[in-house]
């Protein structure tokens, strides 16, 4: 028998590429299995015939997208332990349903963890994932930093590449993704606070918590093929939550609390504090960083959700997740 395993983490090199996951088109049956899990309530996403007057067609739930980028990029991390950050993460454009996506993953840093007592040797891979539809145009854009098991507990790498600053971004036009929308449309249709109502500093949190349900299910959904979200033995113990699912749903409370949210063009970082696993309860403290208003009506909003959840073992934050709304 030949045994499928791997990459681990000696077998990459800074600058390697993997582009063989398989393309994926954007059906119905995506959106609905996506929505069936994450209960977001992104209006467009939902609305086809709103989303056809404000963005020219059925517009794909940015989460559904950026939850299969990430899946696509496993064809590296099957054999991840946990996934440490994504850093600057931005639409260059929106697809619809029934585009086809496509991922390519990049190497772009190695280094090699020290080594613990009684735990097994890892290292961090920092990766850029590109994602492009079928006519080639760029969607997604980002970098993801996933600590990785070793095959050989003696190696010795020599991988000490350092990370601090790869993938920090820069103010830039956040507003591609959304060019032409006729936001005036959704605020018509819109209810809640409008983005001339918010102000800096303002705090919100949902009364509701939202339960992890069919983690498996939505990695497979997404083609993750992490060992960890589908084979409790590679958990050590317990079926680990990809981060792209307590993402989702850190959204769908911003939804609730935000209404008015149009879509999320992009992500300055998000970071992960500890891991998720089924059956955690997670909630969200959401705030109001930074306002700017757009010629064409509402504005991007800077939002950061701290994401905790009620584990078996109590309270603990395990997101701090910082990106940008767009707010009719």
């Amino acid at each position: 028998m030949t045994l499928i395993d791997g990459p681990y983490f000696e077998d990459l090199r800074v600058g390697q590429s993997f582009d063989d996951a398989p393309a994926m088109t954007l059906t119905d049956g995506h959106a609905a299995a996506h929505q069936a899990i994450v209960g977001d309530r992104l209006r467009l996403p939902l609305d086809a015939h709103l989303s056809e007057r404000v963005a020219g067609g059925r517009l794909a739930h940015p989460a559904l997208v950026w939850n299969v980028a990430i899946g696509q990029s496993t064809v590296v991390t099957r054999k991840v332990k946990a996934n440490l950050f994504y850093r600057g993460l931005m639409f260059h454009h929106a697809p619809m349903i029934g585009d086809t996506l496509r991922t390519t993953t990049t190497v772009v840093a190695l280094r090699q963890n020290r080594g613990k007592a009684g735990r097994a040797p890892t290292g961090l891979a920092v990766l850029r994932i590109v994602t492009v539809d079928q006519q080639d145009r760029r969607v997604l854009d980002f970098h993801r930093c996933a600590m990785i098991s070793l095959r050989d507990s003696r190696a010795q790498t020599g991988f000490d590449d350092d990370s601090a600053a790869i993938g920090l971004v820069a103010d830039q036009d956040l507003t591609t993704s959304i060019s032409g929308w006729r936001l005036a449309e959704f605020e018509a249709a819109s209810s809640g606070l409008a983005f001339g109502d918010l102000q800096e500093g303002m705090r919100f949190g949902s009364a509701g918590a939202d339960v992890v349900t069919n983690a498996p299910e939505l990695a497979r959904l997404t083609l993750n093929i992490a060992e960890v979200h589908h084979d409790s033995r590679a958990g050590g113990g317990r079926r680990l939550v990809f981060g792209g699912h307590t993402i989702a749903l850190a959204l769908a409370q911003v939804s609730r609390c935000l209404p008015s949210v149009v879509t999320i063009p992009a992500w300055y970082s998000c970071d992960h504090t500890r891991p998720v696993y089924e059956g955690d309860t997670v909630r969200s403290e959401i705030a109001i960083e930074r306002l700017r208003p757009l010629q064409s009506g509402g504005g991007l909003v800077d939002l950061r959700s701290l994401v905790s959840v009620d584990g078996s073992d109590g309270p603990h934050a395990v997101l701090d997740w910082r990106f940008v709304a767009v707010v009719a």
